[in-house]
């Protein structure tokens, strides 16, 4: 009886089911794709937030506890701690290796330019030593390149970056190695695009002059504008430290802090085994430090907080804001599928006094309208998803250049929200028009 009472209705109400519907598919549109870009949009702006820069540093353990003194220039280096450049490595090696998407080491040490195009001159400069676009083998991926074009993409460099792509660089001829020079630093010693420098390590026991040709002029906002950046194996030939780098600046994929990683931060040593097992399994940048300080031996890793917390705010408001506009078109579906309906039950208020005065009792009546509801949201809710797995990969393809993965976890969720959305939107019309008197219905009262 209920499905022919069923039929009868859509066959002779169809368009203010086509109405109920259409209402259902534009929420459950908006809220599957805002769904898809939640579920997606934490790796995708992480991303795009490695802009910012590196957000770990590794640094040797030795020298990062110890004070920082002023020194003469000849001995700058002299007593230092060095990590070692075997070891990089390592750091694609741990539990989250896939979310390092790229690492820099650096070796900083003052030069005398002794040299500017041939012509003699004599000028203190300060040497980065790094990776650009270097290959470092790892197990998994013996093509891997990293270095300051992957971690550093808001360096601007006027001409081109350097090419440090050939490992055997310092066996070149004088002169082929290629650097970039800092735009400050440019301006203050007059050097263009193509010069040549001849520079000499301030260090007890140099192995060679440094020569290089400047391939581009480079802007980065820090420190990097007032010096020459070459690449790494030029300075430890010219230091005489093989194999040896300062520091390693680290680019790494996080998930936000909360309360648990807030607390392994300030003591470690308090968490129980579920806890130390859910944090270390989970990519906080305090965890991914964590490893990579196992990884490398003789290393203090630090996150660069003021990167990582910045990633991890963004995200939230981000989330946040996605957040409130999908409550905001679900109280809207609701109030337009009540609105919707209470005009539907209004115009029926004969057949429901009718079907009272035949014995239908309130629950068989509610169990029809009910039944309506939640089959408009059901084929709301599928039209819907449809139309959110388009529109979520128009939304990815504006902001970041390709599609969104489209979550299948979606389709349950947005089905559910449809029926529920339904089913609210018709509970106060079917709860007050049920109370009435069959009498009244059937006079027009």
């Amino acid at each position: 009886m209920l499905l022919r009472m069923l039929l009868q209705s859509w066959k002779h109400g169809l368009r203010r089911k086509f109405l109920a519907i259409f209402t259902i598919f534009l929420a459950a549109g908006l809220v599957s794709a805002l769904l898809a870009v939640s579920i997606d949009i934490g790796d995708k702006m992480a991303k795009e937030l490695k802009s910012y820069g590196a957000n770990i540093l590794i640094e040797p353990a030795a020298q990062a506890a110890l004070p920082q003194v002023d020194q003469e220039r000849e001995n700058l280096l002299l007593g230092q701690d060095f990590l070692d450049e075997k070891e990089l490595p390592n750091i694609k090696d741990i539990f989250w290796g896939n979310n390092i998407v790229g690492f820099a080491p650096q070796l900083n040490a003052p030069f005398e330019l002794i040299s500017h195009n041939g012509q003699t001159v004599q000028q203190d400069i300060s040497v980065l030593g790094t990776f650009f676009d270097y290959p470092i083998g790892i197990p998994d991926d013996p093509d891997y390149h990293t270095g300051q074009k992957i971690i550093s993409p808001y360096w601007q460099v006027e001409g081109q970056w350097a090419d440090d792509s050939d490992k055997s660089a310092v066996e070149m001829p004088a002169f082929a190695t290629q650097a970039l020079v800092g735009r400050q630093l440019a301006a203050n010693a007059n050097i263009h695009i193509g010069d040549r420098l001849q520079l000499m390590p301030f260090n007890d026991k140099p192995t060679a002059l440094l020569q290089v040709t400047v391939s581009g002029i480079l802007s980065s906002g820090g420190n990097e504008e007032n010096q020459l950046v070459v690449p790494l194996q030029a300075v430890q030939n010219s230091l005489n430290l093989h194999g040896k780098v300062q520091s390693v600046k680290v680019s790494a994929l996080t998930v936000p802090e909360n309360d648990l990683s807030r607390k392994a931060r300030e003591n470690l040593e308090a968490l129980d085994a579920e806890e130390y097992d859910r944090w270390y399994c989970t990519a906080y940048v305090s965890s991914i430090a964590h490893q990579l300080e196992e990884a490398v031996s003789g290393a203090v890793v630090r996150p660069i907080w003021q990167v990582a917390a910045s990633e991890g705010v963004v995200i939230e408001k981000i989330q946040l804001l996605l957040a409130v506009v999908t409550l905001a078109a679900l109280l809207a579906s609701a109030m337009g599928i009540a609105s919707l309906m209470t005009s539907n039950i209004i115009e029926r208020s004969k057949e429901i006094g009718l079907m009272k005065a035949l014995g239908a009792d309130q629950t068989e009546i509610n169990l029809l309208f009910y039944s309506e509801a939640a089959l408009s949201g059901i084929l709301g809710g599928l039209l819907g998803c449809l139309a959110g797995w388009g529109l979520s990969g128009i939304i990815g393809d504006a902001l970041f250049g390709q599609p969104l993965s489209f979550a299948w976890i979606v389709v349950p969720c947005v089905l559910f929200l449809s029926v529920l959305i339904a089913l609210i939107g018709t509970w106060f019309p079917a709860h007050r028009i049920t109370k009435l008197y069959p009498i009244e219905v059937l006079y027009g009262r």
